[in-house]
């Protein structure tokens, strides 16, 4: 899912290229702390989606590590390392004494969870915050 990046000014994604290219490693540590903002947001989206008896699964919710994606971005994941998340995100049939009496339809929760993340305002307002910092540290 890629992040909104409209409320930004011109200004402001002219001066966060500019900070990518010239400051690399302070965008991934930039990154670091929005995929961690992220993962928070997410957990907290599943904790009021799916009920507590599904294992450990509230508890592996993980960030990934930043890298540069193929267009040349810069990209962080948010992730869950149970190995049933797939099911709870994606949905799974179910069968009682070897016949399938159902479907579980799946729960969206990282989908819900990163489009909340996006309208809450967060990610531009760190980035923002970063990039006044960096001008004010004459970074920039």
């Amino acid at each position: 899912m890629d992040f909104d990046m409209s409320g930004l000014t011109n200004l402001q994604q002219d001066l966060l290229d500019v900070a990518q290219n010239r400051l690399p490693r302070e965008s991934f540590q930039l990154m670091r702390k929005i995929g961690s903002k992220a993962r928070t947001v997410v957990a907290k989206e599943a904790r009021s989606r799916v009920k507590k008896d599904s294992g450990d699964y509230h508890k592996r919710f993980k960030r990934g590590k930043v890298f540069k994606g193929a267009d040349g971005e810069i990209v962080v994941r948010v992730i869950n390392s149970a190995p049933h998340a797939h099911l709870i995100e994606h949905g799974h049939r179910l069968v009682r004494g070897g016949s399938e009496i159902g479907f579980v339809p799946g729960k969206k929760v990282m989908d819900h969870g990163l489009q909340n993340f996006d309208s809450s305002g967060q990610f531009e307002k760190m980035v923002e915050e970063w990039l006044d910092k960096l001008l004010r540290d004459g970074k920039l």
